[in-house]
């Protein structure tokens, strides 16, 4: 399978170099990879924290793309945080770049990012990942031109209680108008192996969500483990297929010039 969802040392919070993790990947005999650094224009308190060098990065992955050329397959994508208030500038910024895939994430909810205790404070935990959810509807609706939605229940890495109170029929209001606003616009969600790493037992989003998504028509579905690391790189990718094809799924995406294909799921 290919790792669609990665990061190197053109995120902030990565120190990783592009090479060690297309060894990785090759070490692990995966079928191709896509580096996504972030981009988050006015990230909460650290506005300078996740800015791309897009000059250096696209230069670098392109480089890399020549080099690996008919040995293995390296695209070039991006991470974008959203916010309704910086729409505009994410757009430009996604049109501007020669970009193979693009995911659209939710990092920050009221100018607060859920990765920290001050998200919850003076609220229920419910409250919080329901107002999490609710702003996810406000980043669909800006004018963003993003190829999946990533992580969708990314809240719940870092809850009181994580997943220990979650569940998708909880939030199935919200959870199934994201959905349905994401299908009506042709847009994907993406499974984010991630999970497994933070103690869930289970990807972003959880299967509840994958399968929702797939009864409600949805068909675009990437497979990323959200890697900082070389050591993360395919991270619990053995117990992917299977849970997608109990979810009612046969295939998975990869976007190539923002165009999907979708390969059969490995036995």
């Amino acid at each position: 399978m290919w790792d669609a969802h990665m990061h190197c040392h053109f995120s902030g919070d990565s120190d990783a170099s592009p090479e060690s993790m297309i060894a990785s990947a090759m070490d692990k005999n995966l079928a191709g990879i896509c580096f996504t650094d972030h981009l988050d224009y006015d990230y909460p308190n650290e506005p300078d924290a996740f800015l791309l060098d897009f000059e250096s990065y696209e230069k670098k992955i392109l480089s890399l793309q020549q080099e690996y050329d008919g040995i293995f397959p390296v695209n070039m994508g991006i991470e974008v945080g959203l916010q309704p208030h910086i729409a505009d500038q994410n757009r430009q910024a996604v049109e501007a770049h020669p970009f193979d895939f693009v995911i659209g994430s939710s990092h920050t909810c009221d100018r607060l990012d859920p990765y920290y205790p001050s998200f919850y404070e003076g609220r229920t935990e419910e409250a919080a990942y329901r107002r999490y959810f609710e702003s996810i509807l406000e980043n669909i609706d800006t004018p963003v031109d993003f190829d999946v939605y990533g992580h969708l229940d990314y809240v719940v890495r870092y809850g009181p209680n994580k997943n220990q109170n979650y569940s998708y029929e909880k939030y199935a209001d919200v959870i199934d108008e994201i959905l349905i606003r994401l299908i009506r616009r042709d847009k994907g969600i993406e499974v984010n192996t991630a999970g497994f790493k933070y103690g869930l037992c289970a990807p972003n989003p959880c299967p509840q969500i994958i399968r929702r998504y797939r009864e409600l028509g949805g068909e675009i579905l990437t497979i990323g483990a959200d890697a900082h690391q070389p050591e993360h790189v395919g991270y619990a990718f053995d117990q992917i297929p299977a849970l997608l094809k109990d979810c009612g799924f046969n295939y998975y995406t990869v976007f190539t010039a923002r165009v999907p294909v979708f390969y059969k799921l490995p036995d």
